[in-house]
This record gives structure tokens, sequence and C-alpha cells, in this order.
């Protein structure tokens, strides 16, 4: 087999985790498509300036570009602890209202603080990025109750340059990952998000990505001490993602920047 086959097998492997997702729907209601929209600036960090950052504005909707019912506004400060391991730290405001009744207020808000590692490995195209995230969540509802949660998430994130060996200036490529939510109290496998996209590099500054993600949350009752699967509601959304990243730290020869999704 050869190495763009073994590459192209690995983004269908990254892609299997939407099996349950498909399987869970279900249980669902037919539900129309969504749409995302995420837009980001960012400051990458390098070997010879470790510190970064980022700060994004992200737009959901129920329907194809109407129906918005979702905004966050976030942000974050990372460390290059080396080339291919980095530290962040951000934080983020959430709000999720009902499309039918904007006028009545957000249902729910929410205050939200993480801490990642990334790390990233290349085998000549093919690139793999590993992302843990711990979170804090504070939200306020509209009844003035309060609630705080935490969630531990994984994503494994593939890209495969299609005309170049590296991701830069002219690049097309495509990109898919799978990320599991965690609830550490139980009952523990809360989300699954599962994405598949292409993308392009016009210049060393700018990005664009359009994809497809699928995002299943489960719900589960409790039946003689075990958790049974009760109720998931799982929805496909179109993703339009457009990166912006600052040029003033400029990343060393030989040192590739994979343009990964923030969110």
């Amino acid at each position: 087999m050869n190495k763009t086959a073994l590459a192209g097998t690995a983004l269908l492997l990254a892609l299997t985790g939407a099996a349950p997702a498909a399987r869970a729907q279900a249980l669902n209601p037919v539900q129309p498509w969504g749409s995302w929209v995420i837009l980001t600036a960012q400051l990458p960090g390098s070997t010879e300036h470790r510190w970064g950052g980022y700060v994004e504005a992200q737009g959901r909707s129920n329907a194809l570009a109407r129906q918005f019912f979702y905004y966050e506004l976030k942000g974050g400060v990372s460390f290059d602890i080396d080339p291919n391991f980095t530290f962040l730290v951000g934080g983020g405001r959430y709000s999720t209202s009902d499309y039918r009744a904007l006028d009545a207020g957000p249902l729910n808000t929410e205050k939200r603080l993480w801490e990642q590692l990334v790390l990233t490995q290349y085998s000549k195209r093919l690139k793999l990025e590993h992302r843990y995230r711990i979170e804090q969540r504070w939200f306020s509802f509209r009844d003035d109750s309060s609630s705080f949660r935490q969630r531990f998430r994984y994503r494994l994130n593939a890209f495969f340059p299609l005309n170049k060996k590296t991701i830069t200036t002219g690049t097309l490529f495509l990109s898919a990952y799978n990320e599991i939510f965690l609830n550490p109290q139980g009952p523990v496998f809360e989300r699954n998000r599962v994405y598949g996209g292409v993308g392009y590099q016009f210049t060393k500054h700018l990005i664009a990505q359009l994809g497809y993600v699928n995002q299943a949350n489960y719900n589960y009752k409790t039946t003689d001490g075990q958790f049974i699967l009760q109720n998931t509601a799982a929805k496909n959304n179109l993703v339009l993602a457009v990166t912006y990243k600052f040029s003033h730290r400029a990343v060393p020869p030989g040192q590739e920047r994979l343009p990964s999704q923030q969110d």
C-alpha cells in the first residue's frame, strides 16, 4: 500500500467515530441541517517566541444560515514547550437561546475556563494532532438558577495536504477529527463530535475551511444502578471556519504550523 493510500486510510479511520452517532440518530426525530461560522485571529508561538494566543467568535444556527440560537466569544494564551508540544489557558462566554423567541433573552449563559495540552506528530504528508482539555464551567439559567460542571475532552485531528508535502501558502488540504467529551460526575460519555472537511491556505495569514460536523449529545437514565442510553440529540452541521494568523512571529524553516480549529 503506497503512502497516499495509507494517509487516506488514516483519515477514514478518524471518521469511523461517526458510526455511533449515526446509529444513535435513530432515537431522534429528524432535524434540519444546522450551520456554524467560526472566525479566529491567532498569534502562533515559535521556537524563538514561545508565547502566543488567539481570540475567536462563533455563531450557530438551527437551520442552514437561519434560525440563529447560539454564540460564543473566547480566547486564550499559549506557550510552546517545544515545537510539537503546546500548553494553553483559555476562557470564554457562551450563550444559548430559543431561536423562536430571541427577544426573551438567552436560555442559559456559560462562563468557561480551560487548560489544554496539544501534541503534534508528523509522518511525511500525514499530520496528527492530539488535544487534551480540562474545562471548568459556570452556568446561569433564565430562571435565576446556576450550576457548576467540569468536563474532559480529547480530540484526534488528522491533516493531509493534497498538492504539497506541507501546509503552506497555496496548499489544498483535508482535515478530519473525532472528539469525545467526558463528564466526571457521570454518566461519563457526554458527547461525541466528528468532523470532515477541506481547507485552503490563501496566504501565510489567511486559511479557510469548509466541512461537516456531526455532534451527538448523550443522555442517560439510571436503572438498577446502571446507566442506560435513553435519548440522544445528534445533529449534522455545515461548518465554515476562517482563520487569520499574524506573522510577526515567524515560523523557523522546517517548522510547520497546523491549521487547527480552536473550538
